[in-house]
């Protein structure tokens, strides 16, 4: 589990924005990380999706990592925001666009 720690806190280093998910952002495989996937698409974020759902260890860890339960998991910046109930939210009431712009990432739409 510890590489697999290790693993998620690198990707969450090297990428600004990092959604862990089931499914691609291609190819979601929940409602859930589909509705983050279209809002970050909509919004013109540039992010990793990670697939939980190829690697248990990855799955268990990520929500080890986070101490949160569920998936989709949003990352900014190193930071921890939410999952698709907050992700949602934060969009409805422009929360999102202000962290990104906040935080110093592009949003093109």
């Amino acid at each position: 589990m510890t590489s697999t720690l290790d693993a998620i806190r690198r990707t969450i280093a090297d990428n600004d924005v990092v959604l862990f998910m089931k499914g691609t952002a291609e190819q979601p495989m929940c409602g859930f990380s589909n509705q983050v996937v279209r809002i970050l698409d909509h919004m013109g974020v540039a992010y990793q999706d990670i697939n939980v759902l190829a690697d248990e260890d990855l799955r268990q860890g990520v929500k080890a990592f986070a101490n949160w339960p569920t998936i989709p998991q949003l990352y900014v910046k190193g930071e921890f925001i939410g999952g698709c109930d907050i992700i949602r939210e934060m969009f409805q009431t422009g929360e999102l666009k202000a962290l990104f712009d906040e935080k110093g990432v592009t949003v093109t739409a």
